[in-house]
């Protein structure tokens, strides 16, 4: 493991983007920089991926995949978006990924798996208590995946259109279009009770 500077740890300050891409393309503080990375994105990709599997161990495994990834990517990565919307590509690919080998794998139909994640999610103790909070999230779960993906990047996590852009490889006005249909989806489902 590497240690951290007594400034960088007493603080509890990151480096900037640009400072962790100077430090990564360094042998000798490579490993401090890639330190330093997964501390400033863990937590906001652990519950980017959270929010799409709903199950804690599951978003670790693939947070773990994550940075794995990039870990092994590093050199690949070019420069020309900003290392936040590269990472939460990896990201999003990675759970994408997930959900899909996971309905693949499962022995269910699709919608039987819906199920699986509804239970998971009235058995969730970071829900506990809050019916608005699971009556959500389930009509999230009626959505497609990728459309659940946008919507999730747009109302959680307040991400602005072109950023998600970078990080889906789809056009603003096509995400725009699937956060409205999301919206109006979501709305007939809480209209329904």
């Amino acid at each position: 493991m590497v240690v951290l500077s007594k400034q960088v740890e007493a603080t509890n300050e990151y480096l900037e983007d640009h400072e962790l891409i100077e430090k990564l393309n360094g042998e000798e503080t490579r490993n401090f920089a890639f330190n330093q990375l997964v501390r400033k994105y863990q937590e906001r990709i652990y519950w980017h991926i959270r929010k799409m599997v709903l199950d804690h161990d599951d978003a670790d495994d693939v947070v773990q995949e994550v940075f794995i990834k990039v870990w092994k990517n590093l050199d690949s990565f070019r420069q020309d978006s900003k290392l936040y919307t590269w990472i939460y590509r990896i990201a999003t690919n990675e759970c994408l990924n997930f959900l899909k080998k996971r309905k693949r794998a499962s022995f269910f139909s699709i919608s039987d798996y819906e199920d699986v994640l509804v239970s998971k999610l009235d058995h969730s103790v970071s829900m506990d208590g809050d019916q608005v909070e699971i009556k959500l999230q389930k009509a999230l779960l009626t959505l497609p995946d990728k459309q659940r993906l946008v919507f999730n990047m747009k109302y959680f996590e307040e991400m602005k259109y072109e950023d998600m852009s970078e990080i889906t490889g789809t056009s603003v006005g096509s995400l725009k279009a699937s956060y409205h249909h999301a919206v109006k989806k979501i709305e007939k489902f809480l209209n329904s009770d």
